[in-house]
């Protein structure tokens, strides 16, 4: 059975699909899996072993729909369900199946803070594309395959030899960042050493955190590394502090202990860590009973409301605690 599986972004929404493809490969005898994406998210799947092939966008589906209906595929499987997705499933022509996206509900949450979405993980919601299949959840985590030269070496490239913490201070849009003074405050208690993880964006406000403290251990690692880099980094981080991010998820594949702080995104939208035999190994941390929260499903440049009361509230202290009881734990 030939399937293509079907996610163009972005990191997290692609790594959470990848249990999908783990149980379609393993529980379906000869199956062959193609999986369609953004050029640009390639690395997240292309060392995949249960991928047989990687097929890449930069913008259209035309660029590449000639040659997916000479592969004349069994299913599609669309976990991404959009206009683009539903104009794919059009012209191929072939049975399909998508996943329930819950664009009312998710509207409900965010408009008017009702919350009616699914007390269930989205990737929970992906298996309903592939239930018909028989295909069920193994309720193993996601996966993420780094490349051999890839692997960083945190001793060469840091000069850390003890065990560190990873904050991954970036995210799509500044709604979702820990601005600079929580940043700060937290790390003025954090006696670790630091490597912050995070894109090329996210280099100046690296340099200014580091700017605050001269005596501490704290590396840069934004924007001077590849992805399949960076989650090499957070794969032998102690601990990750983070956003609601990309890292965030891969960070997940590895089974390192998350310390998520969420602004004006929210959980139940079912994109929290996905550690389903393992709750205990990531937290959350939220500024609850906000009636401007969540105010997007995804995120703004700015707070609607400009005060940022999700991320300006937040408890540092408990943050501050969480991460030194997980930093201490003993391996």
């Amino acid at each position: 059975m030939k399937i293509l599986v079907v996610r163009f972004s972005s990191i997290g929404d692609v790594v959470l699909t990848t249990p999908i493809v783990r149980c379609l490969k393993q529980q379906i005898p000869n199956a062959t899996i193609h999986f369609i994406t953004k050029k640009s998210f390639v690395s997240l799947i292309d060392q995949n072993p249960n991928i047989d092939k990687v097929i890449a966008i930069q913008s259209s589906i035309n660029e590449v729909v000639s040659d997916l209906k000479k592969e004349k595929y069994d299913w599609v499987i669309d976990l991404h369900k959009n206009v683009r997705t539903l104009s794919l499933k059009q012209k191929l022509k072939v049975p399909s199946r998508s996943f329930p996206k819950m664009n009312i509900e998710k509207w409900m949450l965010v408009k008017f803070k009702l919350d009616r979405m699914p007390k269930i993980h989205i990737v929970d919601r992906y298996f309903e594309t592939v239930k018909h299949l028989g295909v069920k959840n193994d309720f193993l985590p996601c996966d993420f395959y780094i490349s051999s030269d890839s692997n960083v070496s945190i001793i060469t490239s840091f000069g850390i030899q003890s065990p560190f913490l990873a904050i991954a201070i970036g995210a799509q849009f500044s709604t979702k960042r820990l601005p600079l003074n929580k940043l700060v405050e937290i790390i003025s208690k954090i006696n670790y050493p630091i490597v912050l993880v995070g894109g090329k964006m996210d280099a100046v406000l690296a340099d200014s955190i580091i700017s605050f403290f001269p005596n501490k251990i704290i590396k840069n690692a934004c924007g001077g590394f590849t992805l399949q880099q960076s989650a090499s980094i957070v794969k032998q981080s102690k601990v990750l502090l983070t956003n609601d991010t990309g890292l965030m998820h891969i960070a997940s594949c590895f089974e390192v202990p998350i310390v998520s702080v969420w602004g004006n995104t929210v959980p139940s939208l079912g994109m929290y860590p996905y550690l389903p035999k393992s709750p205990e190994l990531f937290s959350i941390h939220e500024v609850k009973n906000l009636n401007c929260r969540p105010c997007s499903k995804i995120g703004y440049k700015n707070c609607p409301k400009t005060h940022f009361n999700c991320m300006n509230l937040q408890n540092s202290n408990e943050i501050i605690e969480d991460i030194n009881l997980r930093m201490s734990v003993k391996d």
